[in-house]
């Protein structure tokens, strides 16, 4: 399926308010309508001669050049091909929209701005190892230039030897886990989620400063509970905090009484309780060990947020997670493109934010990628990406970006998501996470948000 007139005329006015604040710098008044000529008033009658005409004075300087925004010029040949591997169906489908909307909503600018050379191919990960496999092959099969997803850590972990094996770059928005910093891809995965070793720190502080001393930490037996899992225990003994139980539970399970009790037995004064879906029985469950929420202080992250919500543990009782707290990479992070939230709200109403900066994000820099590299071939892509992070001009949005390297310059993708700054592991080097807590109406508020390192 191509992505292509959808949304034309809103998309084009915002991408013309984006290449008209690239330009934004520029002192040049606007010369491109003359003054209207005086109108000519007949001369009073007189008994003296009439006075000489005066010349105007020579201007001495010439009027500024209209200076206009460079039109747009193709920086690559061909079609470029981008496949998405997202949730569409599984337990991640909650968010598909917050993922897949920002997608739509990148390459729509990108068409306004003038690119109309993108084609797109949609595909479900299904949050689930089978169903993404058989996307990835369509995709290969499709010759793509490069892939956005899939969303879920141990999806990727199913695919990704298969997509950087074919040589194509792949760029996850929501990929956290921790082994992706150090896996072996050949240099063509990408993230632009901040990995779970920095949200560890976050949250074992965010604990810490509210004064607990013991913790049981409970997490889904993937590399995703387990990496973040890890990443808080560290913190918290590095932070003189005890960590009195470590709790692993299958992914898969229905029933979490062993595990609840065990944590009910631990005498903590708090729980870490990192899942996804599952969440919501597992909480049922320390209800039953008398270990729930209102007995002991819950703290949970985004896989939970992402997944669980109030009314999925007590429908008849909003406010069973009254007072939990949680860490989440920031939806509206205070070093991120200040325009996306707002623009986002005007392209997908009611869509919730959920990694939707970060989704946005990949879209652009795989496209940016190609026009610096000047191909459309996956290799070349891949060798891009990072350098479109870091070390150019800045530019916040495609338009600025592409019309700086339509004039020769280097650029520096400042995105939706934050600076992005690329590590040579294609990450981000640093993350911005909101701390957020439940209200009684099952609402997660933000409370600030921190920046490690």
């Amino acid at each position: 399926m191509t992505i292509t007139k959808r949304y034309r005329l809103l998309l084009a006015l915002v991408a013309f308010a984006l290449i008209a604040a690239a330009c934004g710098d520029d002192d040049s008044g606007d010369t491109t309508t003359a003054p209207p000529a005086a109108e000519t008033t007949e001369a009073p009658e007189t008994t003296e001669a009439p006075p000489e005409t005066t010349q105007a004075p020579e201007t001495t300087e010439a009027p500024p050049e209209t200076t206009a925004a460079p039109s747009y010029e193709a920086l690559y040949d061909g079609e470029l091909t981008i496949g998405y591997v997202l949730p569409s169906t599984g337990g991640l489908s909650v968010i598909i929209d917050a993922l897949v909307k920002p997608v739509e909503m990148a390459f729509a600018e990108m068409e306004a701005a003038g690119n109309t050379t993108i084609k797109v191919i949609p595909t479900d990960s299904g949050t689930d190892a089978q169903v993404a496999s058989a996307s990835v092959e369509q995709l290969i099969n499709d010759e793509v230039d490069a892939i956005i997803g899939p969303a879920g850590t141990g999806v990727s972990l199913s695919v990704i030897d298969r997509i950087t094996g074919s040589e194509i770059p792949m760029c996850s928005p929501s990929n956290t886990g921790a082994i992706f910093t150090t896996y072996d891809d050949g240099g063509y995965y990408f993230r632009t989620a901040p990995p779970d070793n920095l949200q560890g720190v976050v949250h074992a502080d965010m604990i810490t400063d509210d004064g607990a001393s013991s913790v049981a930490i409970a997490f889904r037996g993937d590399e995703y509970g387990r990496g973040l899992a890890n990443a808080v225990k560290d913190q918290l003994e590095s932070n003189g905090v005890t960590v009195g139980a470590f709790v692993e539970f299958d992914k898969d399970g229905t029933s979490f009484d062993a595990e609840a009790a065990q944590i009910a037995a631990a005498g903590v004064d708090a729980i870490s309780l990192i899942p996804f879906a599952e969440g919501a029985a597992f909480v049922q469950a320390l209800i039953e060990a008398g270990a729930g929420p209102d007995a002991i202080q819950l703290y949970v992250a985004d896989g939970f947020k992402d997944s669980v919500t109030a009314d999925a543990i007590d429908p008849n009782n909003l406010a069973v997670l009254d007072g939990a707290r949680g860490t989440y990479p920031s939806l509206a992070p205070p070093d991120g493109e200040a325009t996306f939230t707002d623009r986002f709200a005007a392209f997908a109403p009611d869509v919730p934010t959920i990694f939707s900066s970060h989704s946005f994000d990949c879209a652009t820099i795989l496209v940016l990628a190609a026009e610096v590299a000047g191909s459309t071939n996956s290799v070349d892509i891949a060798a891009a990406v990072n350098d479109v992070t870091k070390g150019g001009e800045k530019c916040t949005s495609y338009a600025a970006c592409h019309a700086l390297l339509q004039a020769g310059a280097d650029i520096d993708y400042d995105g939706a998501s934050g600076p992005l700054d690329f590590v040579d592991a294609g990450e981000p080097g640093a993350g911005a996470y909101d701390i957020f807590t439940y209200d009684a109406e099952g609402v997660a508020n933000t409370d600030e948000t921190v920046s490690v390192p």
